[in-house]
């Protein structure tokens, strides 16, 4: 590989200075941050359940939001809210709820005409921390009009790394996003260094220049620990993430099969905790149809933060049988409550969680149904990973926004209006 045409990682000690009050009506400037919450408005809007991706785009309006500017994006239509009406959608985002159309409605109704009248602060910090946008050409012209300083967050390339995983077109459409976010920013943050490679890489291959990037680790969410593991008859392992071609159900399905011809009723159960996605019909059919999975496997579309965690720590281990990933936060959700995790050897889930986990190649189905005979009961393994669980320290949001303040603070005041290729 030719070498990385990237600014360095910046992080001095150095902290953001809070943004000015709101201006007056008339021509009101918009202070120094603003936070794209698209994504949010649209994912609450259509009743889904939060993703890991909407779950950062929270914590950074929970971080950065009282003292930030809401951004609105529909196509090539963008408004910057007001401060006082940008606090009312953030409040908005957080609860949630039944009402949430009706009261969106009523709210943009008015914050929207007020906010086409503002416009932002040259050189303020423009955040998008979802994706929202960035296969239009539209967002990197108006960063440049603006001069803001666009930070964004890159959370994987694996459209363009393993299209195969993917919807169709979806591998083209990364390749807008990725393009247009090496173009537009002043920073780039990755949620692992790994991603951060990825993007170095694809910016080498697409002759583009690399702004200043910084891999900051994400937390978590935060489950409760201190709950009573669910009552089982038998041992069983849970799985967490979207039904989709890249997270490999269709091996724990098989090994289900498999397992119920060689143990019958001892076979372990499995528990599914996700929604339907893409790429992934075999294991959708399997679902349906049960196959001789039936009271073996469980799918659960979603569950509370407390119920997840009682089935997180009661179970013997929780797989992660990925292809592929870009960081993988069930694995730092299993370790925090103490449970053993199988993963597939993927280079991102080391650099998170080290050499804890059991790593088994993913298509390793020998492997896998070994492990899980295993895990069933007191191995030797399982014994290991309890015991090197102890010393795990899992990644927490204190420590993500410190980095990420002290990596805003460092990038220069002015930026380039320049969008074309390097």
């Amino acid at each position: 590989m030719p070498a990385v045409r990237c600014n360095p990682i910046v992080n001095r000690d150095a902290a953001l200075l809070p943004a000015r009050p709101d201006m007056p009506q008339d021509k009101p400037l918009i202070p120094d941050i603003l936070i794209d919450v698209s994504r949010l408005v649209w994912r609450v809007w259509k009743g889904r359940l939060p993703t890991g991706i909407d779950r950062v785009c929270l914590a950074y309006v929970d971080h950065f939001g009282p003292r930030g500017h809401a951004v609105i994006q529909y196509r090539e239509w963008r408004a910057v809210l007001t401060f006082v009406d940008s606090q009312a959608l953030f409040a908005l985002l957080g609860a949630g709820g039944p009402r949430f159309r009706r009261r969106l409605i009523a709210l943009l109704a008015k914050a929207v005409p007020r906010g086409v009248a503002s416009r932002p602060r040259a050189g303020a910090l423009y955040l998008n921390i979802g994706h929202t946008g960035l296969d239009s050409t539209g967002l990197p012209t108006w960063i440049a009009r603006h001069g803001l300083r666009a930070i964004h967050l890159i959370h994987d390339l694996i459209p363009i790394n393993a299209p195969e995983f993917c919807r169709p077109g979806e591998a083209e459409k990364h390749r807008r996003r990725m393009t247009n976010a090496l173009l537009s920013a002043s920073g780039i943050i990755a949620n692992s260094a790994v991603t951060l490679e990825d993007l170095q890489r694809f910016a080498v291959e697409q002759d583009l220049s690399c702004p200043p990037g910084i891999a900051a680790w994400l937390a978590g969410h935060q489950l409760p620990v201190d709950v009573t593991p669910i009552p089982a008859d038998r041992p069983y392992f849970v799985t967490i993430g979207t039904i989709e071609g890249r997270k490999n159900h269709i091996l724990l399905l098989r090994l289900g099969q498999r397992l119920v011809r060689r143990l019958g009723a001892g076979t372990p159960r499995l528990v599914i905790v996700g929604q339907r996605g893409w790429e992934a019909e075999h294991a959708r059919a399997m679902l349906d149809r049960g196959l001789g999975l039936d009271g073996v496997v469980h799918e659960m579309g979603g569950c509370g933060d407390a119920e997840l965690a009682r089935l997180i720590k009661g179970a013997r281990a929780v797989l992660m049988p990925s292809f592929t990933e870009g960081f993988g936060l069930p694995v730092v959700e299993a370790l925090q409550l103490g449970t053993p995790v199988i993963a597939s050897d993927l280079p991102v889930f080391r650099e998170i969680a080290g050499n804890i986990p059991t790593y088994i190649a993913s298509f390793d189905s020998v492997g896998w149904e070994q492990a899980i005979v295993d895990f069933c009961g007191n191995s030797p393994e399982r014994t290991r990973q309890i015991e090197a669980i102890q010393s795990y320290h899992a990644p927490d949001w204190a420590t993500h926004f410190a980095a990420v303040e002290q990596y805003l603070a460092a990038l220069p005041e002015r930026v380039s209006t320049d969008v074309r290729p390097k």
